[in-house]
């Protein structure tokens, strides 16, 4: 079979041996018999998971002890709320750079809970969106 390349958005693609191991795990994860999809949330080995990942996270990031680390569902698109409900404060106006597709959905989001101020940083080149060096 021939390799894809994915450079879409959304998940990116994974080294053959991560993909490798995936597949043998999936089916007995850690000796289980079992995949770390199907046990228990509060049973001890995802416990143990879930730490483990808190803590990759911390050092990776060199998060301090006193910071608490979320893992949170909704992708990018969850954020286009959580941006504004969690960072505005008593503000009613937030700076929203507009470069296109990504930027107008945010921008629709952030209207329920703000008055965005938008900077429009598209232009057309040769008849294509593009969006605005640095310099302009």
């Amino acid at each position: 079979m021939a390799q894809v390349f994915n450079f879409s958005s959304g998940p990116a693609m994974l080294p053959a041996e991560v993909l490798k191991l995936a597949q043998q795990e999936l089916r007995d994860w850690h000796g289980l018999g079992t995949s770390v999809m199907e046990i228990s949330h509060r049973g001890k080995e995802f416990i143990q998971v879930a730490e483990e990942a808190e803590q990759d996270f911390r050092d990776l990031l060199n998060i301090p002890s006193n910071y608490k680390v979320l893992f949170c569902h909704g992708g990018g698109r969850g954020q286009f709320a959580g941006v504004p409900l969690n960072l505005l404060g008593d503000k009613t106006t937030a700076d929203y750079v507009d470069a296109g597709y990504w930027a107008a959905s945010a921008i629709k989001e952030a209207k329920k809970y703000c008055a965005p101020q938008i900077i429009d940083a598209k232009i057309t080149v040769d008849g294509k969106r593009a969006v605005k060096p640095m310099r302009e």
